[in-house]
């Protein structure tokens, strides 16, 4: 797992880190330099290339993630200020550049881009010898010794095994992975389940009936980032004054992201409260975003909410699960027939049973009923027998 948290350090550490990371930077952008010359070398054809764009390097090889490590030690002899940044955190840096590189292979599209100046924003510190955390500090090579807010500490039998140095705005924090040698079962589907569909109008609304408004975190501050981002626009690039207020500019992106998050984190919480199993629609919302209602889908966050809710449960024993979406709100959740409606009708009223209830709620009712139909199709035995039971609208205990 990982754990947040707020560090502080003084100016001149704080100068040392935004050293280091321009410092990645460059090693990023040079290693990303010779694949990118290697893959132009291999554009032109066989008996002639072009002058302008590709030029032939005879007899090279991939500039792989081994040869880059292995050059590291003689580029810090022509290079000295590579020598500056510990050695771990300039071997991850490569690293990190061959994961985005193997991404685009398994993907086909998404070539990794040079970070320009200020994009480099995290150090990883991969190994420690000892707990570098104590209630107070944290210690850091070549750094020392950070103040830090450890608002909840590290649970007992728990290791730390790498730690992240993030930069966000003008405040630093540090992301702690923890590790404990124990091997955690997945939930198992029972207890009373709940359907959950999310929308535009209503951020969600429960099969059980709760509706939450949507917050519009960044409807609400649009005027003022507006605002601030004329003024941005109007200073000169890299002076004093630009970066003034580009950082005030990142701080309300900081709180408008934070803001969300904390909302996501209370929402999924609450949903894990009222139930023991939770089911949502399988949805692509990057296609959706694309659409007329972009901004207000991009603002809710409906795929960190999503990713939150599945961690939550993880976390705290509850069965997540998916479901086909298509129909959600076109079904009677009573009878099963379709009742055909355009978005602007808010009721579902089913004219063969005569059901009447909020459209979301019906759709989050069909959600809940797919995934008790998924789930009880996966865990039946070879004879067709189901091994979940099911009684009153609740699951039994265990399967």
């Amino acid at each position: 797992m990982n754990y947040r948290y707020r560090i502080y350090p003084n100016v001149a550490q704080q100068q040392r880190l935004v050293e280091w990371m321009e410092i990645c930077r460059s090693a990023y952008n040079y290693g990303l330099r010779e694949i990118k010359d290697w893959c132009d070398s291999r554009k032109c054809l066989i008996d002639r290339c072009s002058i302008e764009k590709e030029y032939i390097i005879p007899n090279a090889k991939f500039p792989g993630e081994i040869q880059q490590l292995n050059n590291l030690p003689k580029a810090k002899k022509e290079f000295p200020r590579l020598s500056e940044v510990p050695s771990q955190v300039l071997q991850q840096t490569i690293k990190q550049l061959h994961r985005s590189w193997e991404y685009f292979q398994s993907r086909g599209f998404g070539f990794p881009r040079f970070k320009k100046f200020g994009q480099f924003k995290s150090l990883l510190f991969p190994q420690f010898k000892e707990n570098p955390v104590t209630a107070l500090h944290i210690k850091l090579p070549k750094i020392g010794v950070i103040p830090i807010n450890l608002h909840r500490p590290i649970p007992v039998g728990f290791v730390v095994k790498q730690v992240r140095i993030i930069r966000k705005a003008d405040r630093w924090y540090v992301s702690v992975n923890i590790q404990c040698n124990v091997s955690v079962p997945d939930p198992m589907p029972k207890g009373h389940p709940i359907g959950v569909d999310i929308g535009v109008e209503k951020f969600l609304a429960t099969s059980d009936g709760v509706l939450v408004k949507p917050p519009k975190f960044f409807k609400q501050l649009q005027s003022k980032l507006k605002l601030l981002q004329r003024r941005l626009s109007r200073k000169q690039k890299r002076s004093k004054n630009y970066e003034k207020h580009r950082i005030k500019v990142a701080r309300l992106h900081h709180q408008i992201d934070n803001t969300r998050k904390d909302f996501h984190f209370k929402q999924s919480h609450a949903l894990c409260d009222a139930s023991d199993m939770v089911f949502m629609e399988d949805l692509n919302y990057r296609t959706s975003a694309k659409g007329m209602f972009g901004k207000h889908m991009l603002d809710a966050g409906f795929g960190q909410f999503r990713t939150i809710v599945k961690y939550v449960c993880w976390k705290r024993g509850k069965f997540f699960g998916e479901v086909d979406a298509r129909g959600t709100s076109q079904e009677c959740p009573q009878c099963g027939d379709q009742v055909r409606k355009d978005l602007s009708v808010r009721i579902h009223n089913c004219p063969h049973c005569g059901y009447i209830t909020d459209r979301d709620v019906a759709a989050g009712q069909n959600i809940r009923n797919r995934g008790i139909k998924q789930e009880t199709y996966r865990w039946t035995d070879g004879n067709g027998n189901c091994l979940c039971r099911r009684s009153t609208g609740d699951w039994g205990d265990s399967i």
